[in-house]
């Protein structure tokens, strides 16, 4: 019987340890008892084998494991790849986001853009299907334009896809400018041409028209407007940006990240335009302007806060249409109080203020007279 003493190598390393493990392997058997004031109470018996697959596989362990594995993971690879046509080839594959607006459900849908000879698609991986796809020959312009993040002073890059039938539709990618310059090429190698100086449609006119009430028309429109989104669940009220419409009926604001209609309240509900100067969470650390738009709803009063450059605008225009419908509705001698919308006659609110929230006029404050109320 032979016996192995330990002998020490200064020269050996650590990586001359692993490389040794991994090659021949390493075996452990081991029998452990812990005892405790001489009593045994945990005995633990070890059997462990520690080398690199290769070796494992060699001698005949972990085969079945390994032959599984495998198989699973050359599925898994085939389902990455979107089904291509016969003949068809990938020229370029890229992260993004298609804009998927069809029925009552419209969001951003991630995948993988895959450009090949024949087609721009994108493909989702997780469910193995395709969202967008489009034959190259179809495409008749490509236009990309920067939009507001649901984040201030962030910008997104879009590239809208005008197909021969000039329907839109909105892509997103990790590098549009990329994606857009390598369809241009594809497209101009297949001999196919692209628009020249395509214009941008207005989409959100376009959208929101068929949002509209029979007969009812748009009469003011804002380029930018601020939103304070209220609070939701988990989420908590949020400034984003978005168009801000008034019809001849209604008052509406539409969100531009996901190009829907947020807010929607009836003129006749409006019973109050407030506009004042205040620091705005969320936005900037400077004060802006801010209208306040007062609005019932089944008894109750709401506040609708909107906020960017064209504010004054805003205010003098709402001003006039609550004024308009103050008279309509209570007559020549009835005004509401600027400040709570409680109505009251216009003489007894010019000269002794509002009984019910003590608002008073701009020219008795001028003048300095005490209001009682």
């Amino acid at each position: 019987m032979t016996t192995m003493e330990p002998q020490r190598n200064t020269n050996a390393t650590l990586v001359d340890l692993l490389d040794r493990v991994l090659d021949k392997g390493l075996v452990i058997h081991a029998d452990l008892i812990v005892s405790v004031a001489g009593i045994p109470l945990i005995g633990v018996n070890l059997r462990a084998a520690l080398a690199g697959m290769e070796t494992m596989l060699k001698y005949g362990v972990m085969q079945a494991w390994d032959e599984k594995s495998r198989a699973w993971e050359r599925e898994h690879r085939k389902k990455t790849l979107p089904p291509l046509l016969e003949g068809e080839e990938i020229a370029l594959k890229m992260y993004g986001s298609y804009y998927y607006s069809k029925g009552i459900y419209a969001a951003w849908r991630p995948g993988y853009f895959y450009l090949t000879d024949k087609r721009l698609i994108l493909h989702r991986q997780d469910f193995d299907e395709i969202t967008f796809q489009i034959p190259l020959e179809e495409i008749k312009a490509l236009i990309i334009n920067k939009e507001e993040h649901f984040v201030k002073e962030k910008q997104k890059l879009v590239l809208y896809l005008l197909d021969q039938q000039d329907q839109v539709h909105r892509l997103s990618a990790v590098e549009t400018n990329q994606l857009k310059g390598a369809i241009e090429q594809r497209i101009k190698d297949m001999g196919f041409s692209l628009e020249e100086n395509p214009v941008l449609p207005e989409l959100e006119d376009e959208q929101i028209a068929g949002s509209l009430m029979e007969e009812e028309r748009v009469v003011h429109r804002g380029k930018k407007v601020w939103y304070l989104v209220p609070a939701e669940g988990i989420q908590q009220e949020t400034w984003r940006p978005g168009h801000l419409y008034l019809t001849d009926k209604r008052l509406i604001w539409w969100y531009d990240f996901d190009k829907k209609m947020v807010f929607d309240v009836s003129i006749d509900r409006i019973s109050n335009v407030i506009s004042d100067i205040r620091k705005v969470s969320g936005l900037d650390s400077k004060k802006e302007r801010v209208l306040d738009i007062v609005y019932g709803v089944n008894s109750t009063r709401k506040t609708a806060s909107f906020a960017g450059k064209e504010i004054d605008e805003w205010a003098q225009v709402l001003n006039g249409v609550v004024s308009a419908r103050s008279a309509e509705v209570l007559g020549p001698e009835m005004e509401t109080c600027p400040q709570c919308g409680k109505r009251a006659l216009i003489k007894e609110l010019l000269e002794e203020g509002c009984g019910a929230c003590g608002w008073i006029s701009p020219v008795k404050r001028a003048e300095g007279i005490e209001v009682l109320t």
